[in-house]
């Protein structure tokens, strides 16, 4: 079984609660579907979508190290999340980063966009009958994050899936992830662990997008 970081804090701050969040933390990472990266990165992400950047978000970031992370794949989600969670809470979540002693990044190369494709530019193209302006900008952002290095696809679009749930956009945007995930391997295995993992960090909304995206299946899929 998992050793989950920051047990102590917990049981200092109220042992019943410490029971409790442990039991509920062990159902993310006992989970067969994820892998212990994609679990540290739906942490993460949750962190930054509730925000939780203090005891939280220090606990989750030695998580993913002691499994293996390494420090650069932890900035590169955080790079990722930048439109889907808002630029101004990335401030703050390197800042807090830098204090919790990660190292500095070693990634400095300068962004290069790479023409979007597939799921990525047809999002893009629908929602250009909708705002030409905000299909430019969508553009220009995702141009500039899925095709770079430290994550792989799958990794990312489970993190922007993490944020459907947190933030309920349950609809076209939720679809979009779940589409480049199933393109690059995950399953409605995947998918169902993914919803039962974020179970821990609200009920209401882990129900919802169970339903949504058993919903947003492709016809054959079970």
């Amino acid at each position: 079984m998992t050793q989950l970081a920051g047990v102590d804090a917990l049981t200092a701050l109220d042992p019943v609660f410490a029971q409790l969040a442990v039991g509920a933390g062990h159902n993310l990472w006992g989970l067969t579907h994820l892998t212990m990266r994609e679990k540290a990165f739906v942490c993460l992400t949750a962190d930054l979508c509730h925000p939780h950047l203090d005891l939280p978000l220090a606990m989750h970031v030695q998580m993913a190290l002691t499994n293996g992370v390494e420090p650069e794949a932890i900035r590169e989600l955080f790079r990722h999340l930048g439109p889907y969670v808002g630029y101004p809470i990335l401030v703050t979540a390197f800042q807090r980063l830098t204090e919790l002693g990660l190292p500095e990044a070693r990634d400095t190369d300068s962004v290069k966009p790479v023409p979007l494709t597939g799921p990525l530019a047809r999002a893009v193209h629908d929602l250009e009958e909708v705002d030409p302006g905000l299909a430019a900008f969508t553009e220009d952002q995702l141009a500039q994050r899925w095709a770079r290095p430290h994550l792989s696809v799958r990794e990312r679009a489970i993190a922007c899936l993490t944020v459907d749930v947190f933030y309920q956009t349950l609809g076209e945007s939720m679809r979009l992830h779940a589409a480049l995930a199933r393109a690059d391997g995950a399953t409605e295995e995947t998918f169902r662990d993914l919803i039962r993992g974020l179970a821990e960090f609200g009920l209401a909304r882990a129900w919802a997008a169970a339903e949504a995206l058993l919903s947003s299946r492709p016809p054959g899929v079970r």
